[in-house]
């Protein structure tokens, strides 16, 4: 794994050369038409200068009228019809959704009581409503029990406040949430088998990994290959990721050899 890392930014090195001298190459091209030019601005077609053009007779600049930032108009607590949701309606039906009798009886991905927020989207309309203007809002949230390793979906009525349909599924298994990913990989760093990990981090930075929010975190959900391996056959039923960090501002780092089963809260090395 250590030697990933020396290769990755040996390609960084060496792109950046090809870079500056693709650039050096791009100086010395003379565009069709430019020839003899004065490079300093083009020319507005009667064979003066943009430069000379834009100053008035008595050979004053025209004035530039300065840039306006317009600032972006207020969200509002509610949207209407097919609007995205906003934060506040998204935190409305989020309390609505996980009630207490869903929290007491759920985990999340520490381990903590009440279950993993995964996704809160604005959910289809009805069949028969599509076309109608004055149909409600509703909004679906997504949440994971650890604890069982459940998919529930709640769909919430934004008009009434109730919640109308309740899904729960196993092996299903979404994308994961940041709070998963940055989960996997304390984990990992935790693990004696993160021993490499962290020693590619050192390599690339100097310094010691000791925690998830050193490093830029992307993941994805890993399911067991039939005929598989047996140490991640349960990947699927449980909730297991493949990681791939990048030392922040540097270099990434392969871990495509470990699984972290999130559900058994364990490391998993493939092969």
């Amino acid at each position: 794994m250590r030697d990933i890392v020396h290769r990755h930014l040996g390609k960084v090195v060496a792109g950046a050369a090809i870079a500056v001298a693709g650039t050096a190459v791009m100086i010395g091209i003379t565009l069709p038409g430019t020839a003899g030019a004065d490079t300093t601005g083009g020319t507005d077609g009667s064979g003066r200068s943009a430069q000379q053009s834009a100053q008035g007779r008595d050979g004053a600049a025209a004035a530039v009228q300065p840039g306006v930032v317009e600032e972006a108009p207020a969200e509002g607590d509610r949207g209407k019809g097919n609007d995205p949701l906003t934060d506040d309606e998204i935190a409305r039906v989020e309390k609505l959704a996980v009630n207490r009798q869903l929290i007491d009886r759920s985990e999340n991905v520490r381990g903590a009581r009440g279950p993993q927020r995964i996704d809160v989207q604005l959910a289809e309309p009805e069949a028969d409503e599509v076309d109608d203007a004055s149909a409600p809002r509703r909004a679906d949230v997504t949440v994971y029990d650890y604890q069982d390793d459940t998919l529930v979906t709640r769909t919430v009525n934004l008009d009434t406040g109730k919640v109308e349909r309740t899904a729960t599924q196993r092996g299903v298994q979404p994308p994961l949430s940041l709070a998963e990913q940055a989960e996997a990989a304390r984990l990992l760093i935790a693990d004696p088998l993160g021993a490499d990990l962290k020693a590619d981090y050192k390599d690339a930075t100097g310094k010691e990994l000791t925690s998830d929010d050193q490093l830029q975190l992307s993941g994805m959900v890993y399911r067991a290959a039939p005929g598989g391996s047996v140490s991640v056959e349960k990947c699927g039923e449980h909730r297991c990721t493949r990681l791939f960090p990048k030392v922040k501002n540097g270099p990434w780092i392969d871990a495509r050899d470990f699984v972290i089963d999130l559900s058994a809260r364990k490391v998993i090395r493939l092969g």
